[in-house]
């Protein structure tokens, strides 16, 4: 399977333990692209330790560094990416991987995920499950990027990561795939997420939100989009309440 992992190499203390988490994941074979600016020479040091196919950063965001790292594929069946502070458990790629392989009609795996401190302590998990997938198309998107595994067959059929979205391209491609198959899950804890309370401003949230608001609308039919700001805006507060919430556990980590 192919791993992805694009950085900017500004976060070199977390990305050596997140490249690890991926190497040494246990029961699958994995072939690990790290996507990362040329200049940023301590980061590739690193990724190459680790043995990463190293591959400059195309600057033109987050969707391309991912996409630059999905051509990388040899003849993988599976795709994955993480960001350069997270982290996967050691059988969590091997748990999405026989998902998929008992149902070949799947298109998605995914499992929970925890969220950790900046210290690397969990302190909440995102475990959805099922209903995940079916508010996907009206509500918050809860199918944890880290936490899930795609089949490239399918990513090849809708096409490659919209490079036009800056916050939300995982929900654009979760609703892409839609049509292409199942989505399966397990309840097992498959990544961890590090949340950085003091990074998450009101102003960038925001924007995320009404990224996501206008790709949720594109996909809905014709006729239901003028509904759509029924619940668009109860969505918007449970989002912000949560993450508030989420960010005041991180802090009050962080004091003890």
């Amino acid at each position: 399977m192919l791993a992805v992992v694009p950085t900017l190499g500004e976060r070199v203390d977390t990305l050596g333990p997140a490249l690890a988490s991926v190497r040494d994941q246990e029961g699958v074979d994995v072939r690990l692209v790290v996507v990362v600016p040329a200049g940023a020479e301590e980061a590739r040091r690193v990724a190459t330790e680790h043995g990463a196919i190293v591959i400059d950063d195309p600057k033109r965001g987050l969707s391309a560094a991912v996409n630059v790292g999905i051509a990388q594929a040899d003849g993988e069946a599976y795709f994955s990416w993480i960001g350069d502070d997270d982290e996967l458990h050691p059988d969590g790629l091997r748990k999405l991987v026989d998902l998929l392989e008992t149902d070949h009609g799947a298109v998605v795996a995914f499992g929970a995920c925890d969220y950790m401190d900046d210290l690397g302590e969990i302190f909440a998990v995102s475990s959805a499950g099922r209903w995940a997938r079916r508010i996907l198309a009206w509500g918050p998107d809860l199918i944890p990027q880290p936490a899930s595994l795609t089949r490239l067959s399918a990513m090849k059929i809708v096409g490659p990561y919209d490079e036009s979205l800056r916050f939300v391209m995982d929900l654009d491609m979760f609703l892409r795939l839609r049509d292409q198959g199942r989505y399966v899950t397990t309840r097992s804890r498959i990544a961890k997420y590090r949340w950085h309370p003091d990074a998450l401003t009101v102003a960038n949230r925001d924007l995320s939100i009404t990224e996501g608001d206008g790709v949720r609308r594109r996909h809905l039919p014709s006729a239901v989009r003028p509904l759509a700001v029924l619940w668009e805006r109860p969505v918007r507060v449970a989002i912000n309440i949560v993450s508030d919430q989420l960010s005041r556990r991180a802090r009050n980590r962080r004091r003890q």
